[in-house]
């Protein structure tokens, strides 16, 4: 069902600039509009600059106008699934407003499907903030 947007994260997974763990990983989101944005992790000397691939592919979209989330597959090179950090959690339950797809997907053809809420339960919301 998600092969094609599994496929540019995989792509996307390759343009990772990762020179002091060497983990690679992509991202790429798939919006209402049926519009692909790539994103892969960025690292930095100064760690806590590292940007995620989640949220570069979510930055992606954003920064073209898209805001109807449909899909987001994760990709990387693991035994088993890599499910994102808890920060890409948090972002990705309120930019995606909690009702879209997490696929997390791996090199050896391992697939699954998240939920926001199933990632990030009792997460934090814009309602604690009024």
């Amino acid at each position: 069902m998600y092969e094609e947007l599994i496929e540019a994260a995989k792509a996307a997974r390759l343009r990772a600039y990762a020179p002091y763990s060497n983990f690679l990983v992509g991202a790429a989101v798939l919006t209402r509009s049926g519009k692909l944005f790539p994103g892969c992790n960025i690292e930095n000397s100064s760690y806590g600059a590292t940007i995620c691939a989640e949220r570069v592919a979510l930055g992606n979209a954003y920064a073209h106008g898209e805001r109807e989330l449909a899909a987001i597959a994760i990709v990387a090179d693991t035994p088993t699934l890599c499910p994102p950090c808890g920060i890409c959690r948090q972002v990705l339950f309120e930019l995606g407003g909690g009702h879209f797809d997490i696929v997390l997907a791996n090199l050896r053809g391992d697939v699954r499907v998240f939920t926001p809420a199933k990632l990030l339960p009792e997460a934090f919301s814009q309602a604690f903030l009024t």
